[in-house]
């Protein structure tokens, strides 16, 4: 059911709808009159009123949910209202409990993995699939995890965010995903030079320390230190600040013990670890084949192979190579049998070219961490055309309040 309200130009810009599934990017699906509407701020089963912010497509509109109606029993009060309709961005699950949220990711990683993926929806793996939660977060409510944000001064030199979907800034007076020793409050309150980026890094070693347009605010250092535990095994790393690190403060432990489980390496094995950064899985990787082993470790970004190499320095099994994934792999490494091989690639995915190229060389286990759940399903459907299926599948909730969901996904020959 749809009704559609008119403004006092006698314009249509508010309609009521009832959203019926979750969708990737933090949407529900709604239609009104036929049309596809993906609507934000809302869940499944609600009755809400809603404002379109695009009813200029051809295909399907979007629209934010201004008023509840009839409301969820997993609609919870928001942790985050200045990202609410027409708020910023990164915060669109506020509004929903973590239980809920987690149940919601669960139903899109389903969806993407059947309908993209090409999966059967009775599927064992996906029948019992759950998304658990981090360490810690039920403690906190899903808050106070972010060891790095970005924010981006107006032109008044007031700190906020930008606007979903646009480029105007929204001053924030709160952002209560950060962890607390950013002192968000803080950064928050002082005025800064207006259109600067400011970068607030909390790493798990030393103090916190803020970049302004790249450049440290009071200190020399552009590099901080990271430690990994995992049982009783502990790795130390060294990073840009401004680099890639995995931002919830459990993620990289999370991360290492989850591949690893899947990976399985054992002494002696030759590992690919594709997309490696500065060294985050190859590290546990190298330690885990021994000194007979060997680690393949392949990065496009010349700063994260300058930390990787201090990183992996004391690790002579660990050959590092600097370039694309699917360039290092025709070349340099052409002719590799690796028994697994590990990609942590970027949001987009690895793509049908590097699968192709992985899964030519029939490893024995492929792991694949993934931030996309539609990128993932992609991925998966390449890897089943070259005979491999999907195995086992870790979801873990590093991103609560946002509609991100990290994955460790093992792939072997069918």
């Amino acid at each position: 059911m749809s009704t559609v309200a008119r403004n006092e130009n006698g314009e249509s810009d508010v309609v009521e709808l009832t959203p019926v599934t979750p969708v990737h990017g933090g949407h529900c699906l709604a239609r009104l009159d036929g049309r596809v509407v993906f609507v934000r701020h809302t869940l499944p089963g609600e009755r809400v009123r809603a404002r379109l912010t695009d009813a200029s497509r051809r295909g399907h509109w979007r629209a934010d949910a201004i008023e509840v109606l009839e409301p969820s029993a997993d609609r919870v009060p928001s942790v985050w209202p200045e990202a609410g309709a027409d708020g910023v961005g990164g915060g669109e699950l506020a509004h929903v409990s973590l239980a809920g949220q987690r149940r919601w990711k669960k139903d899109v990683l389903v969806d993407a993995l059947t309908r993209i993926g090409g999966l059967a929806p009775e599927a064992e793996l996906l029948a019992t699939l759950t998304v658990r939660a981090a360490a810690g977060d039920e403690d906190r409510n899903g808050l106070g995890y972010r060891t790095r944000i970005e924010l981006v001064a107006d032109q008044l030199g007031r700190a906020g965010m930008f606007r979903h979907r646009t480029h105007d800034v929204v001053p924030l007076e709160t952002m209560p995903l950060a962890v607390p020793e950013l002192e968000v409050g803080e950064l928050l309150r002082r005025e800064w030079r207006p259109g600067s980026r400011i970068d607030a890094v909390a790493p798990s070693i030393g103090p916190p320390m803020v970049l302004v347009d790249g450049v440290p605010l009071r200190s020399t250092r552009r590099a901080v230190r990271e430690e990994v535990l995992v049982d009783d095994r502990r790795w130390t790393y060294r990073v840009a600040a401004t680099g890639f690190w995995q931002v919830h403060d459990a993620a990289p432990s999370e991360l290492v013990r989850s591949v690893l489980a899947a990976a399985r390496p054992a002494d002696g094995a030759t590992v690919l670890d594709l997309y490696s950064g500065s060294g985050l899985l190859t590290v546990p990787l190298a330690e885990a084949v021994g000194e007979s082993g060997v680690v393949h470790a392949i990065e496009g970004e010349a700063r994260a192979v300058r930390d990787a190499r201090r990183n992996v320095h004391d690790h002579r099994q660990v050959h590092l190579h600097e370039g694309p994934v699917n360039r290092v792999l025709g070349t340099t490494l052409a002719g590799t049998r690796p028994d697994v091989v590990v990609l942590d690639p970027p949001r987009a995915g690895a793509g049908e070219a590097v699968v192709e190229q992985v899964l030519s060389t029939r490893p024995e286990r492929v792991v694949y961490v993934a931030c996309d759940p539609a990128a993932l399903a992609r991925d998966v459907a390449y890897a089943r055309e070259h005979g491999y299926t999907l195995d086992a599948l870790d979801a873990v909730d590093l991103f609560p309040h946002t509609h991100h969901v990290e994955t460790v996904a093992l792939l072997t020959p069918a």
